[in-house]
């Protein structure tokens, strides 16, 4: 015979933890002529049991029950599910650590944190040390952290020998300047990036142009190659999501393919205060041209651009936010040409060269998507007047 203290010691349970046990029935004392507590062998081997069997999931009470009748195969069944199910949790978990530690791909945690936070998702990325620029270009490009110098470097080695990084042209351009209701005299152009719209604007305005886009070094090197318009355009590196221009300060604000970079919606809502009464928005973006796109085109886009939606979808989001509708278009196929014919040769003759790249494959996977397009979306241009 034990007592309590010693039963304690043999199982490695508290003096408080035998006690409750006791009470729920699991062990059963007899007293000594002293008062004292005692416990047989059998309360020994109960408590082992019990031991293993909460190894196994199961409740006090479930292993009680289990005790003393015979065990149920349906209570196994469920505790083993749930067990299945906190171990591929544990295993989610255990894979996030090891990817924020650069042992594995963090590209598929940036893609969820991008639908259910995008704001927070970039917030963080900053707080982890990104500049504003390398954050939202790791949100749309990179997809991981830990491998987002070499893929930037590969990108641009892509991209760099080509005059286009985006589906466009000069002629939509025109087209939709075209549209403008009136001769605008302050223009605000967010993310100029290589300045092709910036010139459409320049020869086509007689209007003080401010051209912005994040990157101080492609502003620097637009202030270079764009002197013929220095008496008219002014670069500047400033953010789209903090405009750092006084309210009402614009009668057209332009943004040519990348508004997406922080929501078209929230481009909408937060660009409005700084056009002047009456004042207009160009802005393009990518949308379905169907209500039924193909299985392959649905998957692709609902990773590479969560937000996609329809050409109706954003007249209405631009309506609730306080514009009018003057027109929408979309850009010609000869627009998508001048970018992805161009690109397609680029990077079949890199291929070799740049062998295992993440760069390399993802903008294949982006051609092979345009390839089997087949009318289910578009780029379009969208004209609408401050209401």
């Amino acid at each position: 015979m034990y007592r309590i203290s010693e039963l304690g010691e043999r199982v490695g349970l508290s003096r408080t933890t035998l006690l409750y046990y006791e009470k729920l029935g699991l062990i059963c004392g007899e007293r000594s002529n002293n008062g004292y507590r005692l416990y047989s062998d059998m309360d020994v081997q109960r408590l082992r049991l019990v031991q293993q069997l909460q190894s196994g999931g199961l409740t006090l009470k479930e292993c009680k029950a289990c005790l003393e009748v015979k065990i149920e195969r349906q209570l196994l069944s469920e505790r083993l599910a749930q067990l299945d199910e906190d171990i591929a949790q544990k295993q989610q978990s255990r894979d996030l650590l090891a990817a924020l530690l650069g042992e594995r791909s963090l590209n598929d945690w940036h893609e969820m944190l991008d639908k259910v936070a995008p704001d927070a998702h970039i917030d963080w990325l900053i707080k982890q040390g990104f500049s504003e620029t390398d954050a939202q270009r790791l949100r749309w490009l990179s997809k991981d952290m830990n491998t987002h110098e070499v893929y930037m470097a590969d990108f641009y080695r892509v991209f760099d020998a080509l005059e286009r990084r985006g589906p466009g042209s000069e002629f939509d351009s025109l087209t939709a300047l075209q549209k403008v209701p009136f001769k605008a005299k302050h223009i605000l152009e967010v993310g100029c990036g290589l300045g092709i719209a910036t010139r459409v604007l320049a020869q086509q305005c007689d209007a003080e142009i401010i051209a912005i886009d994040n990157d101080a070094d492609a502003i620097s090197e637009l202030q270079t190659t764009h002197q013929a318009y220095a008496d008219k355009v002014r670069f500047e590196c400033a953010s789209m999501t903090d405009l750092p221009y006084a309210t009402q300060s614009f009668d057209l604000i332009w943004s040519e393919g990348s508004a997406y970079i922080m929501g078209v919606n929230n481009a909408f809502k937060q660009w409005l205060p700084f056009l002047s009464d009456g004042g207009v928005m160009v802005l393009s973006d990518l949308v379905w041209a169907t209500d039924s796109p193909s299985a392959d085109n649905q998957a692709f886009w609902s990773s590479e651009y969560p937000d996609m939606t329809t050409v109706e979808a954003r007249i209405a989001q631009a309506k609730a936010a306080g514009y009018q509708l003057i027109d929408s278009f979309p850009i010609t196929d000869a627009a998508w040409e001048a970018y992805y014919q161009p690109l397609a040769t680029q990077v079949a003759s890199l291929k070799e060269q740049m062998s295992g790249s993440q760069a390399i494959k993802d903008i294949e996977r982006e051609i092979k998507a345009y390839r089997q397009r087949n009318g289910e979306f578009d780029y379009q241009m969208f004209i609408l007047q401050k209401a």
